[in-house]
């Protein structure tokens, strides 16, 4: 017999005891003025960070002529789209209203309850800056009170889905239907097609198109480079690694003047705005699968054949176990690619698009403000309507993370 091992077992660590939370003066004097040296810095970057802080608030409210944004601020959101069809935009925005809503509503469904009230409205806090800026550079009333009217659908539709008992893969389905049902409204049934799109509503456009095309073809991707079989996963490869050693620009100039070649004989040639929206897709699903792909390898090899021993299928299994972790543990660096696209949309006007950025030049050279030097208005305000948009994204994304527990075992 052998035998028994009878060496004393070791104890399990103790889990750590909860932080207790400083209160704001501790958390001060521990953070910033803890010796002398810490206490050198805070007051030197104080001081740097005051002084910027005024010089820019004194542009801004003394010293900047916002005239010339105050006179364009149609131009710049949607530039030639005709104005007596600014209805079908009006519309199109109360359909985004109430179906985001709702999808907000139905997705909210099954998260914690102990979030603070109003976490909702700080998390959209960037974006209602932004809108007040815009109606108050329209100055116009009937815009104030057709924004304050999608607000409030809005709302309601958000009350509305919280009761409604759906899967919250409704609430993805309901999202992209407005976005659709929006999209007809403002370029078919006699609309203006995007051709003739511009300003921030072609940046708007630039956007949300690739994000909404590149995700599933890098997905796609992704998958395909990990298959078994080597003439997709090559091709997967050889796609990946060819367009991530290309710059952006160069995929705008490909698609502007050489995607007709690839075109069968009697297909017309693209818009410009198609061109465009072909070359950020295919650049942006690129960096999508790498990302996706990245997540895949971090699933572990158990959880396949905990799978593969029920008797799932290989699509079953990737579909309901692998691809929803793999998803779960980028969505950091998923947001991340895809606040890139919206910022990299302004590389559009180098093939002649007028987008936000082109626009803010462009009206600087309209007789009433030429050679006044004021394309540091229109630039600072252009770039804080990217910032808003960029900070609302990495808002959303950092709720995402904690209600899906991202980091966290």
């Amino acid at each position: 017999m052998s035998a028994i091992d009878t060496a004393p077992l070791e104890p399990l660590p103790l889990p750590e005891p909860p932080q207790r939370k400083l209160a704001p003066r501790e958390w001060v004097r521990e953070n910033l003025f803890a010796g002398v040296f810490n206490t050198a810095l805070t007051i030197l970057f104080g001081l740097l960070l005051a002084w910027a802080v005024y010089r820019l608030g004194r542009f801004v409210l003394v010293d900047a002529r916002w005239e010339v944004v105050q006179r364009n601020i149609t131009n710049l959101l949607v530039f030639r789209y005709p104005r007596d069809e600014h209805w079908r935009l009006w519309g199109a925005l109360f359909i985004l209203g109430g179906g985001f809503g709702l999808a907000a509503g139905v997705g909210s469904r099954g998260a914690s309850a102990g979030e603070p009230r109003g976490i909702a409205l700080r998390r959209a806090g960037p974006l209602l800056v932004l809108v007040a800026v815009l109606l108050a550079f329209a100055g116009s009333v009937t815009a104030t009170l057709l924004v304050a009217g999608v607000a409030a659908l809005a709302f309601v539709a958000r009350l509305a889905g919280r009761r409604l008992d759906l899967r919250t893969v409704w609430a993805i389905a309901i999202g992209l239907g407005s976005l659709f049902a929006a999209y007809l409204l403002v370029a078919h049934f006699g609309g203006v097609g995007w051709s003739r799109w511009g300003g921030f509503q072609l940046t708007i456009f630039l956007a949300v198109g690739g994000i909404v095309l590149s995700f599933p073809i890098g997905v796609l991707l992704a998958l395909g480079r990990r298959s078994r079989l080597p003439a997709v996963r090559w091709v997967c490869i050889a796609y990946i690694e060819l367009i991530r050693g290309v710059p952006l620009i160069t995929i705008l100039f490909m698609g502007a003047f050489m995607l007709g070649f690839f075109l069968p004989q009697g297909v017309g040639t693209p818009s410009p705005v198609t061109r465009a929206l072909v070359a950020v897709t295919i650049f942006t699903s690129a960096y999508v699968a790498e990302i996706v792909r990245g997540g895949l390898q971090s699933v572990p090899r158990g959880q396949i054949e905990a799978a593969q021993a029920l008797g799932l299928s290989t699509i079953k299994t990737t579909r309901l176990i692998v691809l929803p972790q793999a998803l779960r543990a980028v969505i950091p660096a998923l947001v991340g690619q895809f606040i890139s696209l919206y910022k990299d949309t302004s590389l559009v006007f180098i093939i002649g698009l007028t987008e936000l950025l082109a626009i803010a030049e462009l009206i600087t050279k309209q007789p009433d403000f030429l050679a006044q030097g004021l394309l540091v208005e229109t630039l600072l305000f252009a770039a804080f309507v990217y910032w808003a948009g960029s900070y609302w994204m990495s808002r959303e994304s950092q709720r995402l993370e904690r209600r899906l527990g991202v980091g966290e075992r």
